[in-house]
């Protein structure tokens, strides 16, 4: 058959093996699709290993990001965030996180944010508070504008989680909300230290960055919204996700609320 067809030795053995090795991935890219598409694009190859290997099956990282690209599974792009620093309208508070984004126990560091979308002429405005421990998002609120009153109701979902004894440092960037008189008189009555990031610096605010970015990304700009409503109800059911099913790397494959009540002899493992 080889004289036949022209087709050497060697390459018809080569041939085979790859053939081999396609069925041998078989289940594996199966099991990737429908991690990729349970998670609706969200994940790239990291976490989809991560999620491979909860379920108990070995695989190495390099193997599933060859077979994403394989089959055109690509993770979604992360988009830039509303900006709502409008100068000195009050005091501002000095840096007390300096981009230590990390926490040994819950309510120990929050930040907070807020950013903006864009539905059919209106907008939508989010500002949640982020738990530095395992980036649960611990609460929010939204409203169609950036008045005063989206924080402060905010800030009230988020103290009335807090136990006697935490008196957590509320981190944010120098956004006109934050520099407020009847904001910083609540933080001070519950005891809870106040922390900026410096004028027009980013990065000192990135955990919350990327959680927005990480919103957009795979929420936002994947789906269609035809009202404010329809976007208001998809955060709530991706804040949802986020907290009890999306896995985080850092976390040890575990979504914040598992990480957070795992139990405590794990932590350390």
């Amino acid at each position: 058959m080889l004289k036949l067809s022209g087709l050497s030795r060697s390459t018809f053995y080569y041939r085979q093996r790859m053939s081999q090795l396609a069925d041998r991935h078989a289940a594996l890219k199966d099991r990737i699709k429908a991690i990729f598409e349970a998670h609706k694009g969200c994940y790239g190859y990291r976490r989809v290993t991560a999620a491979i290997r909860q379920l108990g099956q070995t695989v190495n990282h390099k193997t599933v990001q060859r077979l994403m690209v394989e089959m055109g599974l690509k993770s979604l792009v992360r988009p830039k965030k509303y900006r709502s620093y409008k100068g000195d309208v009050g005091r501002t508070a000095p840096d007390l996180v300096k981009r230590q984004f990390t926490a040994q126990a819950a309510n120990q560091k929050w930040v907070t944010d807020v950013t903006e979308f864009k539905v059919a002429g209106e907008k939508l405005y989010l500002s949640p508070v982020m738990d530095l421990y395992n980036g649960e998002i611990i609460a929010y609120e939204t409203t169609t504008r950036p008045v005063f009153k989206l924080v402060e109701s905010m800030l009230n979902k988020a103290l009335s989680r807090l136990g006697s004894n935490d008196k957590p440092i509320l981190h944010s960037d120098q956004g006109w909300h934050y520099q407020m008189p009847a904001y910083q008189r609540q933080l001070q009555k519950c005891g809870i230290a106040q922390s900026m990031s410096r004028k027009g610096n980013c990065l000192d605010n990135a955990a919350m960055e990327s959680f927005f970015a990480t919103l957009k990304s795979e929420l936002f700009h994947p789906n269609r919204f035809v009202s404010i409503k329809s976007l208001k109800d998809g955060i709530d059911d991706y804040i949802h996700y986020y907290n009890h099913q999306r896995i985080k790397l850092k976390l040890k494959g575990l979504s914040p609320v598992q990480y957070r009540t795992q139990p405590l002899n794990l932590t350390s493992l």
